[in-house]
């Protein structure tokens, strides 16, 4: 899955997608400018490939990553106003989630976007650099995993794909992934009863997304996005997702090697695809030319995912109204 440069394709842009023929494609801030405009360029990418049904993605998780902004977008509450809310009653901090998603259901539907790289289910811990901070809903692992089911349930029942990450949990993390690798030095067991915790109460989402740690108890050697380790033993037979795996990012500075050699190491390791997020055209063009098409089992897992899609065929969501909802629960738990 790639991004592109601007907010309306180039020509060089459109004569690569039509035979790169990439699964679908993700938008970022420099891709913004107006609701129309989006709408423009989600057809134009569909277009490119000749696939009406290419899925679009976005990182539209509210706070601090939000493409979409005002003035032509509301701004969204960040996670952790959610698990504050948690603390005082679980109940209504779960409705207000729920709310909250079918807000950004809402934002998402009329631009044709069809996957949201939210909810991020990493848990902090003290100490972590704040990469992840308040876009983690809580520090408490039973908080992020109920409502990080909500959202991404709502999400779904909006017509919208969530994406589970930064699987198996980026909250240890003590440097920035876009800058360096973290290394996580925290035993299997702790791994196990804390970070993978949420992404185990949600091993049936439909994608999922890795992250650029490297866990020394895991694999000493390779992050999780490059560890047939990881994505083998621990991200499919331990936390039991089956769902489509993509990587974060592969032009974020913590892997190693050409972007060549990450694309093709993900895949070796066991993700379905790679996304490729900054836009360059010469970056994409060397991706291309080493990944192969989707393998049975990925094409099987994406079926699944885009039949979720097709099933849910929500109606138009009344933002307005359901973001009224929300901060009345947030006000009130």
């Amino acid at each position: 899955m790639f991004g592109c440069a601007g907010i309306a394709l180039s020509g060089a842009e459109i004569a690569f997608f039509r035979v790169a023929q990439p699964l679908g494609f993700i938008l970022f801030g420099r891709n913004v400018e107006s609701p129309g405009q989006v709408a423009a360029l989600v057809r134009a990418l569909r277009a490119a490939v000749g696939r009406p049904e290419a899925p679009v993605l976005i990182d539209q998780e509210g706070g601090r990553v939000a493409r979409l902004r005002p003035p032509h977008w509301p701004e969204l509450p960040p996670a952790r106003r959610f698990g504050e809310a948690w603390k005082r009653d679980p109940e209504r901090a779960v409705e207000a989630v729920r709310a909250n998603s079918q807000v950004l259901a809402g934002m998402l539907q009329p631009l044709g976007i069809t996957v949201d790289c939210m909810p991020v289910l990493d848990v902090p811990v003290a100490g972590a650099h704040d990469v992840i901070g308040d876009r983690a809903y809580s520090d408490d692992p039973v908080a992020v995993a109920h409502l990080g089911l909500a959202a991404a349930q709502s999400l779904l029942e909006g017509g919208v794909l969530p994406v589970v990450k930064h699987m198996p949990g980026h909250g240890r993390a003590t440097v920035d992934s876009h800058h360096d690798l973290p290394v996580v030095a925290a035993s299997e067991e702790e791994l196990t009863a804390r970070d993978f915790a949420p992404f185990k109460a949600l091993r049936y989402m439909p994608l999922g997304m890795t992250a650029h740690v490297r866990y020394t108890a895991l694999d000493a050697s390779r992050p999780a996005t490059l560890s047939p380790t990881v994505v083998g033993e621990f991200i499919r037979d331990r936390i039991g997702f089956g769902g489509f795996l993509l990587t974060d990012d592969l032009s974020m500075a913590a892997l190693p090697g050409t972007i060549g050699d990450r694309a093709e190491g993900a895949l070796a390791a066991g993700c379905d695809a790679v996304l490729h997020c900054n836009g360059r055209l010469d970056e994409m063009e060397a991706i291309a030319a080493v990944v192969p098409p989707l393998d049975r089992h990925a094409i099987r897992r994406w079926a699944i995912a885009d039949a979720l899609l097709r099933r849910a065929a929500a109606p138009p969501i009344e933002v307005e109204r359901a973001a009224t909802w929300r901060d009345l629960m947030l006000a009130e738990a």
